[in-house]
């Protein structure tokens, strides 16, 4: 008896909070705004060691569905020791609206630095950040812009990871669906705590507002995350972009090394966000984790397989159901080991988080 109260206890707790982050996704899901204005942009852009991936980064640029006349591009190169600097100036020498600068006077440490220094040379109010290893889709311009003039403070949309051939590079791809599915929700929430700087925006009157970054120097990490808990702090209107056609794409890690550098630094930001975001994620992994782990005590009690199995179901679905929303595509057979692995890494990530201080390349 005492054991089917636990088993139920536990199928209680994990749906309760499950339907709540769903209906939380819905809602966000559902809120469109339109505009037929295309107001003034500056797209702010920090680069560090990306000559592989600049050239990629201008022919998405070429396709992107906006008047170039309402836009300036600012790539500022973070002290490159490669040819990033160079061959953003060969891509730029014919274009009126870029401009490129050195950050050698930087503010603040890492990545805050370069967009703090691009944004103050920007001259718009609208400001658009996206990271030089990405591609933005055509309408990702129109539809940042048009919730911009809906009103919304800060905006951040979808920034799918392309699932590559690796399985570290799978579940790279899967983690992003997760976490901006999750993301999303707290949205709807109104417990919004993580944003992608990979499709990030926001007003500059309401960036200075919230002293830009410097209020967010507790770690080199953050330039996204943190400086949408000081958005919060300050009640500022958080909106979301989800069209399919204004996602950022950027490649996945291609090594066990390179995701682990990676999460570590986006997990040490974590430790730095308000309490209510902490205890939103805390019961959120550890109702999924106990439910998952509850496979373990099957041989006490067969009971356990009930948490479990409704817990893989809903997981399931929500993949089945919302991943080409968020620019995914899984096979039918890969869902469930890469759900199981995926939270088996969140342990794994947590820790590796507590050792060693994060980079910014």
């Amino acid at each position: 008896m005492e054991i089917q109260i636990i088993v139920y206890s536990l199928i209680f707790l994990f749906l309760l909070i499950a339907v709540s982050v769903y209906k939380g996704y819905l809602y966000q899901v559902r809120q469109k705004s339109f505009s037929l204005n295309k107001p003034e942009l500056s797209i702010v852009i920090a680069a560090k060691n990306e000559e592989e991936n600049i050239n990629s980064l201008f022919e998405s640029f070429e396709k992107i569905n906006y008047p170039v006349e309402k836009y300036e591009v600012i790539i500022v190169d973070d002290n490159s020791t490669d040819k990033t600097y160079e061959l953003i100036k060969e891509n730029i020498r014919s274009k009126t609206n870029y401009k490129l600068f050195k950050a050698d006077k930087k503010k603040f440490e890492g990545k805050k630095g370069a967009l703090q220094s691009g944004i103050e040379n920007s001259k718009y109010n609208l400001i658009v950040i996206t990271d030089a290893d990405c591609r933005p889709d055509t309408d990702w311009l129109t539809e940042i812009a048009g919730k911009l003039d809906a009103g919304f403070d800060f905006v951040f949309g979808a920034a799918p990871i392309i699932s590559g051939n690796l399985f570290i590079q799978k579940l790279a791809a899967f983690e992003n669906f997760r976490n901006t599915y999750l993301s999303i929700s707290a949205v709807g929430l109104n417990i919004p705590y993580s944003a992608s700087a990979r499709s990030f925006a926001f007003r500059k009157n309401s960036f200075n507002r919230i002293g830009g970054y410097s209020n967010t120097t507790e770690t080199i990490s953050g330039d996204d995350d943190l400086l949408l808990r000081e958005a919060i702090k300050n009640k500022l209107l958080i909106g979301t972009v989800i069209e399919p056609e204004a996602f950022v794409y950027s490649d996945p890690p291609d090594s066990l090394k390179g995701y682990l550098k990676q999460k570590k630094r986006h997990l040490k930001t974590s430790f730095y966000y308000l309490p209510k975001q902490k205890i939103f994620l805390g019961l959120w992994h550890t109702v999924n984790l106990s439910v998952l782990f509850s496979a373990a005590l099957i041989p006490v009690s067969l009971n356990f397989i009930f948490p479990f199995a409704v817990k893989l179901i809903y997981d399931f679905y929500v993949v089945i159901k919302h991943q080409q929303e968020l620019g995914h595509r899984f096979g039918f057979w890969q869902i469930i080991p890469l759900q199981i692995t995926f939270e088996i890494f969140l342990i794994i990530n947590f820790f590796n988080s507590l050792l060693g201080k994060p980079e910014w390349k």
